[in-house]
């Protein structure tokens, strides 16, 4: 074979690869690292969003408006489209999906091949629809805690150069979001994926104390850990408007992390082929997030 007859064979192999995949949940933390995944492996993305006038998104990806809690609302949407990513929340007030078994009949019908659910915690009646639908090849995606979850810091530390939380030796095993999405992009595509249930994690374990020493360094200046009681702490949350089930689930979660949380495992290099992006090369690719604020013009 020729190299000329080598590379027209090569190209042929990536159009027919070529795929298009509808991501709901496109605006969100974990979506756009779907997008951008995606788009990166060279496949086409259509956008979901229930405001398709506000959505912002790179060149080529397609924006379309639609409602997870409206399931007709994606008839045009899922038109053409081979693999369709899924959250379990929807609406204004991102109230938990009875919708499911809707969504999958409309996606089957479109011919739908595979669909990734994001795990929104604990069970749903999305995620359980999914699981036992057997005409396509579902992945469900169990991410533990996010790296970004450290963003919940700037604020104190562009202020006051501290970090103030409860639990400061809790270990966890927190996994860069765009890992997620590179699960999910590949569970979209690609074969072997279907019914699998997929824990995703960092490649290390992780004490508050790390994180911050990680940001420090990413900045390049020093930050103070303060560590608080849990009186301390769910006053601290209580400022900050979170309701008492967000603050009862921050108390549990931080105070007993679950084993699954503080476990790594290598499923994204399993997945992937690469390995897991540490906390270090998030707090570099954040670090202007943590930086001094910039004076205004007088």
């Amino acid at each position: 074979m020729t190299q000329t007859q080598t590379q027209t064979q090569r190209q042929t192999q990536t159009e027919t690869q070529t795929q298009k995949v509808l991501v709901s949940g496109a605006t969100g933390r974990v979506g756009r690292q779907v997008v951008a995944e995606l788009l990166a492996r060279g496949h086409e993305v259509r956008a979901l969003t229930r405001n398709a006038e506000k959505a912002a998104f790179p060149a080529g990806v397609e924006v379309v408006q639609g409602d997870l809690t409206e399931p007709d609302s994606l008839i045009p949407a899922l038109e053409g489209v081979t693999g369709l990513h899924l959250i379990t929340f929807g609406g204004a007030y991102f109230a938990p999906l009875e919708t499911g078994p809707r969504i999958l009949e409309l996606a089957r019908a479109a011919g739908v091949r595979r669909v990734t659910v994001l795990h929104g915690g604990g069970p749903t009646a999305l995620e359980d629809a999914v699981r036992a639908d057997d005409g396509v090849a579902w992945t469900v995606l169990m991410p533990v805690e996010f790296m970004a979850n450290a963003l919940e810091w700037a604020d104190g530390i562009v202020a006051s150069d501290e970090v103030r939380e409860p639990f400061v030796s809790r270990l966890s095993a927190m996994v860069h979001e765009g890992d997620i999405g590179a699960v999910a992009a590949v569970a979209l595509t690609e074969e072997g994926h279907g019914g699998q249930e997929y824990v995703i994690t960092g490649p290390e374990l992780l004490t508050v104390g790390d994180k911050v020493a990680a940001i420090a360094a990413a900045r390049g200046r020093e930050i103070a850990v303060v560590e608080l009681s849990e009186d301390e702490a769910v006053a601290q949350w209580r400022a900050a408007g979170h309701p008492e089930d967000v603050i009862g689930f921050l108390l549990e979660a931080y105070g007993n992390t679950p084993e699954v949380g503080r476990t790594v495992v290598d499923t994204v290099e399993k997945v992937t082929g690469r390995p897991a992006r540490t906390f270090t090369q998030w707090a570099a690719e954040h670090a202007d997030a943590f930086a001094e604020a910039k004076e205004g013009p007088l």
